[in-house]
């Protein structure tokens, strides 16, 4: 009998031969939570982290698991558990927020473990918070990226944290016994709190534990920030391709009071950060955030200005081609004479491109790490 986890894509991803939607991570995840998964009761499996939809579908397949609830950061990991799904006739999921409801009551929690040690925090914060109190938690990842601090985040908020043996350069994580409210080891800092706030310069920043560059401004956005006031005061309706946590997008709306933004990113942590960054800024009459890709469902030549500050990597992987889709994205929904402001990294040598996908480019910008530009859209 064939494996489920044989049969995933990584579509609507990107797909090559050398790229894939289940790893040995996974694989280690699933074996290692195979007597609980066996064992589990309709409702009491959460997923969180799930790239593709291995640990979601595995659970549903391998052992008939009902009820189980997912979280995936990223947009397109969970349109492609979706699609996969449906392409191989499994249900016995729903997908959540990073929220209460996601992890109430829940026995048993796979864990792809994030890169970022908030993200962690976050995650770890709300299972001890929020599951039942027998929860396990089944947390792996690849031993290049595990550290010795991921042991500590956990243990803030579970009592018992186990490092099982490596296996094909993965290890799993085993962490139980969730810490009541306010109970943490002697000397460690309290239960964090999120969105956590930072103010810059009069500007509030609001940031979950996932979201890229936390309650700061990282320094290609402070590169566009400089300019931004040289949009045009005619501008009526701009987009902030890839917000982040929804800098630009409220920094426009307070340079420009009659200025219309939408705020599109397809990370969910960005999402609710932007959204409360909006809130704590007091621009949500003027500002939407939508969890999309690239602009979503807005109409082409429908807006006057797109301001990008796009990824440099996605994941680990220096990744050109997202920010090529964003331009893509930005030449689609401006309008002719629209105008994309976009900051990148100088030695990516982006300009032929912007010239090529969106229209005339110059330069308003430069230092050794960024270039600012601003492309006219034919």
């Amino acid at each position: 009998m064939s494996d489920v986890l044989d049969s995933l894509r990584r579509h609507p991803d990107v797909e090559a031969p050398n790229l894939y939607a289940v790893d040995a991570t996974d694989r280690l995840v699933l074996d290692e939570a195979a007597e609980a998964l066996a064992g589990a009761t309709d409702g009491t499996v959460v997923v969180i982290g799930d790239r593709y939809g291995a640990l979601t579908l595995g659970a549903v397949a391998r052992h008939g698991v009902t009820g189980v609830r997912t979280h995936q950061d990223r947009l397109t990991g969970e349109r492609a558990l979706h699609a996969n799904a449906a392409r191989l006739g499994l249900g016995g999921f729903t997908s959540h927020g990073l929220t209460r409801e996601l992890v109430a009551g829940a026995r048993l929690v796979l864990l792809q473990l994030p890169r970022a040690l908030d993200a962690l925090d976050e995650i770890a914060a709300l299972v001890a918070e929020h599951a039942d109190p027998s929860v396990v938690v089944v947390a792996g990842g690849r031993v290049k990226h595990m550290t010795t601090a991921m042991n500590d985040v956990l243990g803030r908020h579970l009592a018992v944290v186990e490092a099982r043996l490596a296996r094909q350069k993965s290890r799993v994580l085993v962490a139980s016994a969730p810490r009541p409210a306010g109970e943490r080891p002697a000397g460690e800092r309290p239960a964090r709190r999120w969105p956590e706030r930072a103010e810059h310069d009069g500007l509030v920043v609001c940031a979950h534990g996932g979201a890229f560059a936390g309650t700061g401004v990282d320094i290609g956005t402070r590169a566009l920030l400089a300019h931004l006031d040289g949009v045009a005061t005619t501008a009526g309706t701009a987009v902030d391709l890839g917000c982040g946590t929804g800098v630009l997008a409220v920094a426009l709306a307070r340079l420009r009071p009659g200025l219309v933004v939408t705020a599109t990113d397809e990370s969910a942590a960005a999402v609710a950060s932007a959204r409360a960054t909006v809130d704590a800024n007091g621009v949500a009459d003027r500002v939407t955030v939508t969890r999309a890709d690239g602009a979503g469902d807005l109409p082409d030549a429908s807006v006057d200005v797109v301001v990008l500050n796009p990824p440099f990597h996605v994941g680990a992987a220096v990744a050109p081609a997202a920010a090529h889709a964003l331009f893509a994205e930005a030449a689609r929904v401006l309008r002719p004479g629209g105008e994309l402001w976009a900051v990148w990294n100088s030695h990516l040598h982006y300009r032929p491109t912007l010239e090529q996908v969106v229209g005339p480019t110059r330069q308003v910008g430069r230092d050794p790490k960024f270039t600012v530009t601003v492309s006219t859209r034919r």
